[in-house]
């Protein structure tokens, strides 16, 4: 066993590590693929071969603010923006049920149409069909997280993207670094499972930094980490910057594993997009969770936060299908359960 190796491991049996070690090993791919078993076989222990399938209903595609990385920053004015009506968001959820999913993501720009009654009617409709509701509608007050979570929410998530604050504040303009850890301290302090993560690849990252990503998640306690590669978008102030290197961003991922070893871990759409087998490499990997799409076709096609985003062509029935099948042929099964975050730690 390497140096590098014998670190892995000592990280994978005392969930901790030093910065210091955690940019050795993002900078070294020779020891890739014994990082990669090493988080399988710690997400096998924590949390057990179920892959939970949440179902994601993109609900509007307005947004007030300017990311430079997202195509559905308020600035892009060449994209055709659309709104669900509360009837529409529960007819998803729906369908939804009979494709049994257990769980409902909600996730949209941040669009001051859906105002705290209204977001509210929608989880107290999504509730009475026995689902588990994460919401993902970005930064909000700490009174409209306490009445979400008293509608019914059970999970937020909201991704930090860089704990740079020099790099968040120069990719979000007019926001506030630490209005945003505010967010998840106060979703932390409330009950929800919160749920952050990072782009991998940003314009201006380190490893330094990323490392620093990795240690925020453990030092916030987070319930879920969603992360994957920057794709640039053509539409956005970014879009002639590099893509995003999928195995380092699986490296974060199967690093996150090791520290924080029995939560939920996407393998996320982004993943896919940059590679075919993306989704089952990164549940390979570490993760355990995957969230297949239930948002009407035409809707979905105009949730463009990065170009070509995968399963855009497959219909829900279409995606659940072939993603159980490549579930199935790795060994693992699919949850019936609702995926709470079972806390060994």
């Amino acid at each position: 066993m390497t140096e590098l190796e014998r670190i892995v491991q000592n990280i994978a049996d005392n969930h901790s590590a030093e910065k210091s070690e955690l940019v050795r090993i993002l900078a070294d791919d020779s020891i890739n693929d014994f990082l990669f078993k090493t988080a399988d076989a710690v997400r096998k222990k924590y949390v057990g071969d179920e892959v939970h399938l949440r179902g994601l209903i993109e609900f509007s595609n307005i947004c007030k603010c300017s990311c430079k990385y997202c195509g559905l920053r308020k600035d892009n004015l060449n994209t055709n923006r659309y709104r669900m009506d509360v009837e529409e968001i529960l007819f998803l959820a729906k369908k939804a049920k009979e494709y049994n999913y257990r769980t409902i993501v909600l996730q949209s720009g941040e669009d001051s149409f859906f105002s705290k009654d209204k977001m509210c009617k929608i989880i107290e409709g999504i509730k009475k069909m026995d689902f588990a509701i994460t919401l993902s509608i970005g930064e909000k007050s700490f009174e409209e997280y306490e009445a979400y979570k008293s509608a019914g929410a059970d999970r937020y998530l909201l991704r930090i993207e860089t704990t740079d604050k020099n790099l968040y504040e120069k990719l979000h303009p007019k926001m506030s670094f630490e209005n945003r850890k505010r967010c998840l301290f106060d979703l932390k302090k409330l009950g929800y499972e919160t749920g952050t993560g990072c782009l991998v690849g940003l314009p201006g990252q380190t490893l330094d930094s990323l490392a620093g990503d990795i240690l925020f998640f453990k030092e916030l306690g987070a319930d879920m980490i969603g992360l994957g590669p920057f794709i640039p978008n053509p539409e956005t102030p970014l879009k002639n910057e590099k893509t995003g290197n999928l195995s380092l961003s699986i490296k974060v991922m199967a690093l996150t594993r090791l520290l924080l070893p029995d939560i939920n871990i996407p393998a996320t759409t982004a993943m896919e997009t940059l590679h075919p087998e993306g989704r089952i490499l990164a549940l390979q990997s570490g993760a355990n969770v995957v969230m297949p799409n239930v948002t009407c076709e035409d809707c979905k096609q105009k949730y463009e936060i990065y170009p070509g985003k995968a399963g855009l062509n497959n219909t829900p029935e279409e995606y659940k299908k072939v993603i159980t099948e490549k579930i199935k042929a790795i060994g693992r099964t699919i949850s019936t359960g609702y995926g709470f975050h079972k806390k060994m730690f």
